[in-house]
C-alpha cells in the first residue's frame, strides 16, 4: 500500500547558509583525522557549521591508461603518513553547463568520495548516512557542485537533534562511463558508471564507521540522473542485496524507458556509435579496437565524444550489472526490498517537452518521434486533448502569448504528455510495485514556483533540490544558473525548506519520513497555509495508466487492492 507523510512541526531556528569560506588551515596540525583500511587522512574543520570535511578521497584506482573502459578496480595501495583530504577532487570529464560553469575542473582521474560530518564524531557514533549521487543527465556534474553542499543538510540534521553523516561521490560520465557495443560486452565492461557508484558504496560500507557513520543505516539518494542511478543500484545483479544500503530516495527519476516501441528501430544504435568512435580515432584497422581506444589521447577522445551524437545513456541492459531491461526486473520483483521515498514535481514536462508545436500535424509528428504508431498517436491525442485548461503548468492561463508564444500554442498539451511520459508514469509504476511487494514506499509531489521561473515553466524539474538541502541562501545557484530560487520570495519558502529537509532527515534516520497508512501523495506547496497537504495519487489516471500499459505492460491502478 502506498504511504504518505504526516505534517511535521517546524523548528523555529533557521540554518545559517552563509558561504563556506571560513575554513581551518590546510595542514595536518589540529586537523580532523580518520584512520581507514588503507591509511589515514586529515580533513578540514568548517567553523561556520562546526563540521569536519574529508574531501577528494579516492575510492578506486584511477580509470586511466589500461584501466580506461574497464570495470573500476579497488584501491591497491596503503600508506603510513596521513594524506591530505582538504579539497574536492577533479570532477569526471563531462559536457554541459553543470561542468563548464564550475571552471571545467575535470579529469579522467576523478573517482573520489567526500564525507561531511558534525565535528568531532567518535568512530562508534553510528550516525545514519546519506549517500548522495548527483544528477546531470549522466553527462555532467559532480559531488563538488556547490548546490549540493552537504553542510546545509548536515547542519539541519543537528538542529533537529537527528544528526547524520553525508557522503557524495564522482562517477564516470557520458561515454567514459557508458560506452557500449559487442567489444565492451566481450570484456564484461557495461554500465561502468553505475559500477563506479557500486564500488563507492562498497568503500562506504568498509570505511564509513571510521567517520562515525553506521554502515547498517545507509540511504542512497539522488535526483534526476542521480535518481536513475539509485534505481540502478536497486536493480543491480537481479536485485541482489549486498547490505550496502537500507533505504533509497529517488527525486524525479527512475531510468525506465520513455520511448514507445510501436515502430521497431533499425540496427543497433550503440554498435553504430561505437564503430563511429573507432573510425574517428583511426582505430578501425587495429586488431583490438577497444585497446586502441584506451591509448588515444584523453582530450582528443573527449573532443570526439563531445561532438558525436550518442544513443542516450544509462538504459541499456549489459547482461551482468543490469541483467535485463529495468521494467522486466521490477515486474519480476528483482529489486532490493528497502523502503523507498520517491517523487516528482508538478511541471516536470516543461523541461522535457518540445517547444514550438502549434498545429495538429506538428503534434502528431512529435508523438511519432517518440516511437508511437498511428493507433497510439490517435489514443494519445484523445487522452491529451488540445485544451489548455487540462494541461500544465496550471499556473499558465490559456495558451502562451506575447513573449511566451515561442513555446507554441500547444505547449500545455505537450508539457503534460512529456512530464507523464518521462517522469510521472515511472514514478507511479515504481511506487505501485513497491506496494505490491509489501515494501514501504512514500510518495511526494512538489509544487513551488521558485524565483526566476515564469508561468510557462512552472514547478519544473530540479527545483525541489534547494528545498531538500535546506539551501535557503541559494548557494551555488549564482554560479550555475545565476538565480537564487529563494530571492524575493516570502518566508513560507524558507519554512517549506525546513519542512522538506526534515522529512528527508527523518527518512535517513528511520527509513520513515513520518507517515500514515494511506494511498496518497504529500504535496509540498509554499503557497499553502499548511505548506503541505495530501492528495490521492490519481491525477491524470487514465492517461498515465495508458502510458504504463504501453511502456511497462502491467500494474495499472486496478491492480492495487483497496
Amino acid at each position: 500500500m502506498l504511504l504518505h507523510f504526516e505534517k511535521l512541526v517546524l523548528l523555529a531556528s533557521l540554518v545559517n547558509a552563509a558561504a563556506v569560506d571560513n575554513l581551518a588551515p590546510r595542514d595536518a596540525t589540529n586537523a580532523p583525522t580518520v584512520q581507514l583500511q588503507n591509511g589515514s587522512y586529515y580533513g578540514r574543520f568548517n567553523p561556520t557549521y562546526n563540521q569536519d570535511e574529508f574531501l577528494g578521497m579516492p575510492y578506486a584506482q584511477p580509470p586511466v591508461g589500461d584501466l580506461r573502459f574497464r570495470v573500476p578496480q579497488p584501491l591497491d595501495e596503503s600508506w603510513s603518513e596521513p594524506k591530505d583530504a582538504t579539497e574536492y577532487g577533479y570532477q569526471c570529464i563531462g559536457y554541459g553547463g553543470d561542468t563548464w560553469v564550475l571552471g571545467n575542473y575535470i579529469s579522467e582521474d576523478c573517482l573520489t568520495v567526500n564525507v561531511v560530518r558534525p565535528h568531532g564524531l567518535a568512530p562508534d557514533a553510528k550516525l545514519p548516512v546519506a549517500f548522495w549521487i548527483h544528477g546531470g543527465g549522466l553527462t555532467m556534474g559532480g559531488g563538488s557542485d556547490p548546490r549540493y553542499n552537504m553542510s546545509f543538510i548536515v547542519q539541519r540534521s543537528v538542529e533537529m537533534g537527528s544528526p547524520i553523516v553525508a557522503v557524495s561521490i564522482n562517477y564516470r560520465l557520458h561515454s567514459w562511463g557508458f560506452l557500449w557495443g559487442s567489444e565492451m560486452q566481450a570484456e564484461g565492461a557495461g554500465n561502468l558508471a553505475f559500477r563506479d557508484q557500486r564500488l563507492a558504496l562498497e568503500w562506504n560500507s568498509q570505511n564509513i564507521a571510521s567517520f562515525g557513520g553506521d554502515p547498517a543505516r545507509v540511504t542512497i539518494w539522488g535526483e534526476s540522473a542521480g535518481a536513475r542511478s539509485v534505481a540502478s543500484q536497486l536493480l543491480a545483479y537481479d536485485g541482489r542485496d549486498d547490505g550496502l544500503f537500507q533505504g533509497a530516495i529517488q527525486e524525479s527519476g527512475t531510468g525506465l524507458t520513455s520511448t514507445f516501441t510501436d515502430i521497431p528501430a533499425e540496427g543497433d544504435p550503440w554498435q553504430e556509435y561505437y564503430d563511429d568512435i573507432v573510425e574517428q580515432t583511426n582505430c578501425t584497422s587495429a586488431s583490438d579496437t577497444l585497446q586502441c581506444l584506451r591509448e588515444v589521447d584523453v582530450w582528443t577522445l573527449s573532443d570526439i565524444f563531445n561532438t558525436s551524437t550518442n544513443p542516450g545513456f544509462g538504459r541499456y541492459a549489459d547482461g551482468e550489472f543490469l541483467t535485463a531491461p529495468r521494467d522486466q526486473l521490477v515486474r519480476e520483483g528483482k529489486f532490493v526490498k528497502v523502503p523507498l521515498l520517491i517523487g516528482t514535481n508538478f511541471d516536470e514536462g516543461t523541461s522535457q517537452g518540445q517547444a514550438g508545436i502549434n498545429t495538429t500535424e506538428q503534434w502528431e509528428s512529435y508523438l511519432t518521434d517518440q516511437g508511437a504508431n498511428n493507433e497510439t498517436v490517435a489514443v494519445l491525442s484523445a487522452l491529451y486533448p488540445d485544451v489548455p485548461s487540462l494541461g500544465i503548468p496550471a499556473i499558465l492561463d490559456g495558451r502562451p502569448s506575447g513573449s511566451l508564444a515561442r513555446y507554441g500554442a500547444m505547449w500545455k498539451r505537450v508539457a503534460a504528455f512529456a512530464g507523464d511520459l518521462n517522469q510521472q508514469a515511472g514514478r507511479r509504476w515504481f511506487s505501485r510495485h513497491w506496494a505490491l511487494a509489501d515494501v514501504p514506499v512514500y510518495s511526494y509531489h512538489f509544487n513551488v514556483l521558485v524565483n526566476g521561473l515564469g508561468p510557462a515553466i512552472g514547478s519544473t524539474h530540479f527545483q525541489e533540490v534547494a528545498f531538500v538541502f535546506d539551501n535557503t541562501q541559494g548557494k551555488g545557484y549564482d554560479t550555475v544558473v545565476a538565480v537564487n530560487p529563494f530571492a524575493n520570495k516570502p518566508e513560507s519558502y524558507a519554512q517549506l525548506a525546513k519542512l522538506m529537509s526534515s522529512h528527508w532527515i527523518n527518512f535517513f534516520n528511520n527509513q520513515d519520513p513520518n507517515s500514515e497508512d494511506d494511498p496518497a501523495n504529500i504535496v509540498f506547496d509554499a503557497n499553502k497555509t499548511e505548506l503541505a497537504y495530501t492528495e490521492v495519487d490519481d491525477y491524470r489516471v487514465e492517461q498515465i495508466d495508458y502510458l504504463i500499459e504501453k511502456l511497462f505492460g502491467d500494474a495499472t491502478l486496478s491492480d492495487i487492492e483497496s
